[in-house]
């Protein structure tokens, strides 16, 4: 099974028409069996900017997507609607679905949103009763398949100068989804990837294994941060019954298109490498 994980796509001043255009070119290539897209699809909530995300999400190859909003996609001028209908216009033209869950053959995807249009303006928050939610669904799935969280908002900071705060109470969202058999967590908003386990962060339970944390950087926009300033990243996860194996992808302007930059490989929860 293949899902193609990108994030960030930001629609408005900083999508680069150019790079998505390669997006949309190579996807149909990598023969999805899964799309995630992990937040921040515009980068102001504005309806014509919603309208041109979904023209570019209904450019990709038809497979079962699933889409999180993103801080960005929560309006942060518009103060009335932000704290009466945060999320109106992302449920109108994007999905009304703010706790998606997919089941695939081999995987269960759930999504949750992390956006805190109350209590925070760019970090996120993850609240008990997502917790629940999210282990009431893992735990009716089958043992076999790949359980995988996906969130915008980081649970670990990336492992480099930046510094960026992850969410609150993170650690105890961590323990939880090892308790629930997670196996790996996409997300973004970092706006630079990162490819690791939770265990290089929080001890945790089950330190056995720990969960794979996939962090992916901005698929379409000029925001990239850190070792990614000006690149554009995205994932491809392919899932076998040993390993999980994580393609990183970057865009090069030299040749116009994204090629393969990194490959990292894990085994699945309770296998070894042979």
């Amino acid at each position: 099974m293949k899902i193609l994980h990108i994030s960030d796509l930001h629609f408005g001043p900083p999508y680069l028409p150019r790079v998505g255009q390669a997006m949309i070119d190579l996807a149909p290539k990598l023969n999805p069996d899964a799309i995630v897209v992990s937040g921040d699809l515009t980068q102001r909530a504005k309806r014509e900017q919603f309208v041109a995300a979904r023209e570019f999400l209904d450019q990709l190859p038809k497979c079962p997507m699933l889409v999180i909003p993103g801080n960005h996609d929560v309006p942060l001028y518009r103060v009335k609607e932000r704290l009466t209908d945060p999320l109106g216009l992302y449920r109108e033209i994007i999905t009304d679905d703010l706790a998606p869950v997919l089941k695939m053959d081999e995987a269960i995807i759930v999504g949750l949103d992390s956006t805190s249009p109350r209590r925070a303006i760019s970090n996120g928050r993850i609240v008990p009763s997502q917790l629940e939610h999210s282990g009431q669904v893992f735990r009716s799935a089958s043992p076999e398949l790949c359980k995988i969280l996906v969130a915008h908002h980081h649970f670990a900071p990336a492992p480099d100068n930046l510094r960026d705060n992850a969410m609150p109470k993170a650690k105890r969202a961590i323990n939880q989804f090892v308790d629930q058999g997670v196996e790996m967590i996409l997300g973004g908003h970092l706006h630079r990837a990162y490819i690791g386990n939770s265990l290089d962060f929080y001890s945790g339970n089950h330190r056995d294994r720990g969960i794979v944390i996939v962090q992916c950087g901005t698929t379409t926009s000029r925001r990239g941060r850190g070792r990614e300033r000006e690149k554009n990243s995205f994932n491809l996860i392919e899932i076998a019954s040993e390993t999980l194996t994580i393609t990183h992808h970057m865009f090069f302007d030299e040749q116009g298109d994204f090629a393969a930059l990194s490959r990292h490989q894990f085994p699945r929860h309770g296998r070894v490498f042979k």
